[in-house]
C-alpha cells in the first residue's frame, strides 16, 4: 500500500505532464473575454485562410453536412474539433455573420463557418502549417477554409466551393 509521502510526487509528476501536454488535448480553445474562440485570418502558401486564436489553420472535412460533424473517435483524435463554451468571434478578414456552433454526439459545441464545422490538423505544428489541406482520410477530403467558406484556389483560380 502506498503511503501519502510516495503518492504526492507521482501525482504531482502527473499533473505537470498534463499541464505540458494540454491536459484535454487541447481541442476547446481559452475561453476569451465575453465570448468564445476568435476565428481570425492569415496568409499562406495557400493564400489567405481561417485559423484559430493561436494562430493555427482551420479544415473543413467534405464528408459533413451543413452543421453536421461525421468526424468523431478516430478521426476526431487526427482532426480535433475546434471546440466552444462560448459564442466564436470573427477577427482579420473572417466574417462574424458566417460563424456559428453545432452540437457534437458528445454534446459539445464545435465552431462552425459558413456551416462547416471547424477542425484542426495535429500534423500542422506551428502557426502557418497547412500539412491538412488537400489530404485524403475517414472517407473524404480535408480543405483549409477561406474568408469566403470554402476551399483555397487551385492554379486555375477558381475556387473549388463546397
Amino acid at each position: 500500500m502506498m503511503t501519502v509521502n510516495r503518492l504526492l510526487p507521482l501525482v504531482l509528476a502527473a499533473g505537470l505532464l498534463l499541464g505540458a501536454c494540454g491536459g484535454d488535448g487541447g481541442d476547446e480553445e481559452a475561453p476569451q473575454p465575453g465570448g468564445g474562440p476568435t476565428v481570425s485570418t492569415a496568409d499562406t502558401d495557400l493564400g489567405e485562410i481561417l485559423v484559430d486564436g493561436k494562430g493555427m489553420t482551420v479544415y473543413l472535412f467534405e464528408k459533413d453536412g451543413p452543421g453536421t460533424s461525421r468526424c468523431d473517435g478516430a478521426c476526431a483524435r487526427v482532426w480535433p474539433p475546434l471546440l466552444t463554451k462560448g459564442e466564436p468571434r470573427a477577427g482579420g478578414d473572417a466574417d462574424e455573420a458566417l460563424l456559428g456552433t453545432t452540437k457534437r454526439g458528445d454534446g459539445s459545441a464545435q465552431v462552425t463557418y459558413d456551416g462547416h464545422p471547424l477542425y484542426r490538423f495535429v500534423k500542422d505544428s506551428a502557426p502557418g502549417d497547412v500539412n491538412g489541406n488537400e489530404v485524403e482520410g475517414f472517407g473524404a477530403e480535408w480543405y483549409a477554409v477561406t474568408p469566403a467558406g470554402g476551399k483555397p484556389q487551385e492554379e486555375t483560380g477558381q475556387n473549388n466551393g463546397y
